[in-house]
């Protein structure tokens, strides 16, 4: 194996053993964010050292924050601003994170001074204007500057802005969290309406971070009061179950498999992917739940006895987005047509996920029909190995390793490097799982 090249066979003795997963990529970032405009210092445990996760985590130092030890492990104490960041002695870097470049222009377009943002080929690709818009709403001044229309480097004029009940077009965390941020810089109540409820990341760290935040009955709206300086307080990040969501699928296809992951997130607004597996058939049980904060558990995965074909309904979709490739892997092991709609907007995340999930399965034997705005997985074929191309996309390269653990000959995915994006210790975690 290379970091940018990694092959598996068939895992013909199945998946066994114990791993603890990586910390929630998401949380991890709103925990730097949030703990860098604090007042105090707290102790991080768990966050995430994924490249994403550490280029957000350097670019609140730029800020002014503090972090000791400055090697920057899993494990780190973070002493904030109190609420007055310095101005950034150079460009932001942020690699391929487009949660840290949208949640950090909502900071951003607020403070008294001139900052940029870049990133990466793949980020200067994918759309910032969802969040430009709202944020020019309350008179943020944010030129995009890409090659590509509303697309990074992203040029930010900082000032004070003005309250905004601001109607989402689309259900996006990472756009109402930019919202939600700026209206913590800003005098006055912000609010959002989201037309379906999306994952709750920034309303269950407001709390803990001491900031009041008012969220509906329904979910769907969410007001803040500002301004209002956010309280260091200790915070273990939990397992991301979007990592998690690779060893469930493997484990549920391939026999003869009984895997333990511990300490993995639970987030109501993030699990429907364990929802969606179990209603096709899948062995997963949840133990040792801690509901407290952000909600987390230990996931035990057998071999599922058989996997049925679904409809992955349009509620679903907003809080199973990033894990719709591996599902669709799921899907092609399992007996009938899966069908997953209303999902266009993985056009435009790290790859085109709709046309990279069809192309690969189609390279290794299955049946798939493509749409404008998802896929229908037509299971039961058996699949072949194939050298297949990532795309320079951590979830795809993931995914389709696992698929190749229940197909015949070697699968290969090239362009890999991106793993580390979001799962460093990845390959680590493959070998111990599958010998």
């Amino acid at each position: 194996m290379s970091n940018n090249t990694i092959s598996v066979t068939r895992a013909e003795n199945g998946l066994r053993g114990t791993i603890t997963i990586p910390g929630d990529k998401s949380i991890s970032h709103r925990v730097a964010i949030l703990g860098a405009l604090a007042q105090g210092s707290m102790q991080v445990s768990n966050y995430l050292c994924s490249e994403d996760c550490l280029n957000t985590l350097r670019a609140m130092q730029q800020l002014g924050a503090e972090i000791t030890p400055t090697d920057v492990p899993q494990n780190f104490t973070l002493t904030g601003t109190a609420m007055h960041p310095v101005a950034p002695a150079k460009d932001i870097d942020c690699g391929n994170s487009g949660t840290g470049m949208r949640l950090m222009a909502g900071v951003l377009a607020a403070l008294p001074f001139v900052s940029r943002m870049y990133g990466d080929p793949s980020l200067s690709s994918r759309p910032m204007k969802r969040i430009i818009d709202p944020l020019e709403q309350m008179g943020a001044h944010i030129s995009a500057c890409g090659q590509k229309p509303g697309c990074a480097p992203l040029l930010i004029e900082g000032g004070k802005l003005n309250p905004v009940h601001y109607k989402l077009p689309m259900a996006s965390a990472q756009v109402k969290s930019a919202v939600l941020l700026a209206g913590m810089l800003t005098e006055g109540t912000c609010s959002v309406h989201q037309p379906a409820i999306t994952r709750d990341h920034t309303e269950r760290l407001f709390a803990h971070f001491g900031v009041p935040c008012r969220v509906s009955a329904d979910g769907l709206d969410i007001e803040i009061d500002g301004p209002v300086v956010p309280q260091a307080k200790d915070i273990i990040v939990p397992g991301d179950i979007s990592s998690a969501a690779f060893w469930i699928v493997a484990a549920s296809i391939v026999p003869g498999s009984e895997i333990h992951l511990r300490h993995v997130g639970l987030n109501p607004t993030r699990d429907a992917i364990i929802t969606v597996l179990r209603r096709m058939g899948a062995d997963i049980t949840i133990s040792n739940e801690q509901l407290e904060g952000e909600p987390y558990g230990d996931i035990t995965v057998r071999t599922a006895q058989k996997l049925q074909g679904t409809t992955v309904l349009k509620h679903e979709i907003p809080n199973l987005i990033d894990e719709i490739p591996v599902l669709a892997i799921a899907a092609a092991f399992a007996e009938g047509d899966t069908v997953i709609r209303n999902a266009a907007e993985l056009r435009v995340k790290e790859s085109d996920r709709i046309a990279t999930t069809v192309g690969n399965l189609r390279a290794m034997g299955a049946t798939v029909q493509e749409f404008e705005d998802g896929l229908v997985v037509t299971g039961g074929a058996p699949l072949h190995g194939a050298v297949l191309d990532s795309y320079h996309d951590h979830r795809i390269a993931m995914g389709f390793l696992m698929a190749g653990l229940h197909a015949d000959g070697e699968t290969t995915l090239l362009n890999c490097a991106n793993i580390n994006t979001s799962y460093p210790g990845f390959e680590v975690h493959l070998r111990l799982l599958t010998h």
